[in-house]
């Protein structure tokens, strides 16, 4: 391309829009148009990103951008060597240089990167053409128009409406297969003393020479990024992520619902699929995940309950929280309605903690960037939660730290479910438990010095003690929610020396970890 010429469309890849079905190669001509994708420093520092995160998106990247090249597609491309500070200003240099009539892009998954591009835009006096992400389930408005005429829109009604005007997991008289919607009840086992029955299958991709040079470019050009990259091998292109899906559905989809909550020590993946963040970049299309598990469930490779547990992650979860951000995008950042104010303690950045399951939740993200549902929801952040600390801070660790996480996705499950910063927009309730939840569903505490059913003392789990400290605390509200109001009832049947004791010991807990967070 005549880089002289004035362009007709600037074509802007984002890092999660990796897909080549995306609408933005709907109406692009290579003889006119030209493709722009940038690594910029702000995108891995504000907000922080981990080596693991910045790793797979950059990898990513170059890959996508040689299977456009590989297309006869022309790519202009930028790596972190080159030191842009930010998208606007490496599109700003880049804009003076083509001129092009328009700026064209799939809406961001970010509020901020879409501000930031409508600012830029105006600035430069140039048309932006925000186009349609048809990459999800549902349609654009068609969350808004459910969510209106919901009295109650918790996510499972949502879920079913999703069901059944997709045609998904319904028998011939579009009636849930094997008469319930929800199979969460049989999905909730844990394994035995030998642990699980397999050693967890390790991710199979060997970083090759692009993924090579985006980590030897990382460790140049941003080393004080948080996290390791002794180890690295994420799915990093289409042909690998297919591969991934393959090999879930194979080896671990018979598995996952049975054990999908269960945890075990150095075993960070178990039965789970490893797909969230190829599906989040979007080198995987969600219905042809869906559609790989109902083929299992329907030749006999997978059992209904691990199936229909899977898909719900996919059809449900994933879906309702994207609506959700969408709904609220101007309000979750400010989002704080238990008023928590504490500062994240330090171990969330080093691992260095006594708590077994902490330090075991922790590690893994550190050198893989990884945790499954039930270690961010009741171990990382169950113990932000119950420690008090300020959601927000919470958020941009998990938006740091998870290679999986994106703001639509992130913010919504860790400001909503995890930390009922939005009052109950998300969940219905605060998901609280003590040290004896985490006892029952891991090995964890057979190797920590804490006792998982002692709330005061020297031994006792600071779980069980900061969770007596909160329905303490939240009494008053959590006594009028139906799913809460009986564990309200045992701290009010609990003596006043136990009570005091408890609530001393949580004192403690709180200062110590607030004086090892400065």
């Amino acid at each position: 391309m005549d880089t002289h010429k004035q362009i007709r469309s600037l074509c802007l890849v984002l890092g999660d829009q990796l897909n080549h079905d995306s609408t933005l190669w709907h109406d692009f001509d290579p003889r006119q148009d030209l493709i722009a994708l940038f690594e910029v420093k702000e995108e891995s520092t504000h907000p922080l990103s981990s080596k693991q995160r910045t790793a797979l998106f950059f990898s990513s990247m170059r890959h996508f951008a040689e299977e456009l090249r590989e297309k006869q597609l022309p790519v202009f491309y930028s790596t972190i060597a080159e030191q842009h500070r930010s998208i606007s200003d490496a599109l700003t240099a880049l804009i003076r240089q083509q001129r092009p009539e328009k700026l064209r892009l799939v809406l961001p998954g970010d509020t901020r990167v879409l501000t930031d591009l409508q600012t830029l835009c105006k600035t430069h006096d140039l048309d932006l053409e925000l186009l349609a992400d048809h990459h999800f389930i549902s349609r654009p408005g068609e969350f808004s128009r459910w969510l209106k005429k919901m009295k109650q829109p918790r996510m499972e009604y949502w879920y079913r409406e999703m069901r059944k005007t997709r045609q998904i997991l319904l028998d011939e008289h579009s009636k849930p297969l094997g008469g319930k919607w929800n199979y969460d009840q049989d999905n909730r086992q844990t394994f035995s003393h030998n642990g699980p029955d397999i050693t967890a299958l390790k991710p199979l991709f060997t970083p090759d020479a692009i993924t090579q040079a985006a980590i030897r470019d990382i460790n140049n050009h941003l080393p004080q990024l948080p996290g390791k990259l002794d180890q690295f091998s994420w799915p990093v292109c289409r042909e690998q992520a297919l591969l991934a899906l393959d090999q879930f559905i194979e080896q671990r989809l018979p598995l996952f619902g049975q054990y999908q909550d269960a945890m075990w020590i150095d075993e960070p993946f178990l039965y789970h699929s490893w797909l969230s963040s190829s599906l989040n970049l979007k080198l995987l299309n969600p219905m042809e995940v869906i559609g790989k598990a109902v083929q299992a469930l329907e030749q006999g490779n997978a059992p209904l309950n691990s199936v229909e547990g899977f898909i719900r992650q996919i059809i449900g979860w994933r879906e309702y929280v994207r609506g959700l951000y969408w709904t609220h995008h101007t309000d979750w950042e400010q989002m704080n309605w238990l008023q928590h104010s504490n500062r994240l303690p330090n171990f969330y950045w080093t691992a260095d903690t006594q708590m077994k399951c902490l330090q075991q939740s922790i590690s893994q993200v550190l050198d893989a960037g990884y945790g499954h549902h039930i270690q961010r929801l009741m171990i990382t952040g169950l113990f932000a939660l119950l420690s008090k600390v300020d959601p927000q801070q919470v958020h941009r660790w998990y938006l740091a730290m998870y290679v999986d996480a994106v703001a639509w996705v992130e913010i919504p499950n860790t400001l909503g479910m995890s930390q009922f910063a939005d009052g109950g927009i998300v969940a219905s309730k605060p998901y609280i438990a003590s040290g004896n939840y985490i006892s029952r569903m891991s090995n964890y505490c057979s190797r920590c010095p804490y006792n998982p059913k002692q709330a005061t003392g020297d031994q006792a789990c600071p779980f069980t003690t900061l969770y007596w400290g909160f329905i303490a605390d939240n009494q008053s509200w959590l006594s009028q929610n139906p799913r809460l109001a009986m564990q309200t009832k045992h701290w009010e049947n609990k003596e006043a020396k136990e009570k005091k004791a408890i609530l001393t010991r949580r004192d403690e807990v709180i200062h110590s970890l607030q004086i090892e967070a400065e």
